[in-house]
């Protein structure tokens, strides 16, 4: 069976959901980079084993970076999950585990890397928003896309309210592309990511609907 380790910095909702996916995979452990967050708790109530690798202990990036990976690599994992992690990792952690880190990430990428990604959204004006699934490479939030979900921008939309809606996708399109990676699915050609048996899609979405 193969493992996993999940990466957190707070409340853990992606975590959880991936917990509850039943995957068919051994979640081997959760690690957060923050001694208080609260999926910890989450995690230690589904049975998980959890470490704290707190960033505020290391002067150097470098630093932390190394030890958490160390961390990591202790439980031999064959896929680590990035689910709110809220840290930039380092070439040097990346290659110590090369195709094997995916992120989750609140925008449809490549539209909205980085932080913000709802207000940002909400400022441009756009009428379409969502969330994306992609593997983790030097290039902050630009590796290959493996899913993404979209949802329409209301008139009346907050950011509290938007971020609300991409979440509740992100809690759908993360635990499928975990099942994707375990089953042997997903393949990475010229930076596409190809997904074996994906099922066909809606030709279009329209935000918002003519009258």
């Amino acid at each position: 069976m193969q493992r996993i380790v999940i990466l957190i910095s707070g409340r853990g909702s992606n975590m959880q959901a991936l917990l509850e996916a039943r995957l068919p995979a051994q979640i081997s452990a959760v690690i957060s980079n923050q001694p208080d967050a609260s999926g910890l708790a989450i995690a230690t109530g589904h049975g998980v084993e959890t470490e704290v690798v707190s960033h505020a202990r290391f002067a150097a990036r470098a630093d932390f970076d190394a030890a958490l990976a160390d961390a990591i690599a202790r439980r031999e994992p064959d896929l680590i999950v990035l689910a709110g992690f809220m840290r930039i990792l380092g070439d040097r952690f990346l290659e110590r585990f090369p195709g094997r880190l995916i992120n989750i990430h609140p925008s449809l990428l490549p539209a909205f890397p980085g932080v913000h990604t709802h207000r940002r959204a909400l400022a441009e004006g756009v009428k379409i928003h969502g969330c994306t699934v992609h593997f983790v490479t030097p290039r902050l939030d630009h590796g290959p896309i493996i899913a993404q979900a979209a949802v329409p921008v209301l008139q009346q939309d907050t950011e509290e309210s938007l971020a609300a809606r991409v979440l509740e996708q992100e809690h759908v399109i993360l635990p499928q592309a975990v099942r994707w990676f375990i089953e042997g699915r997903l393949h990475v050609s010229a930076d596409r990511v190809l997904i074996a048996g994906a099922a066909p899609v809606p030709t279009s979405m329209v935000s918002p609907v003519p009258s």
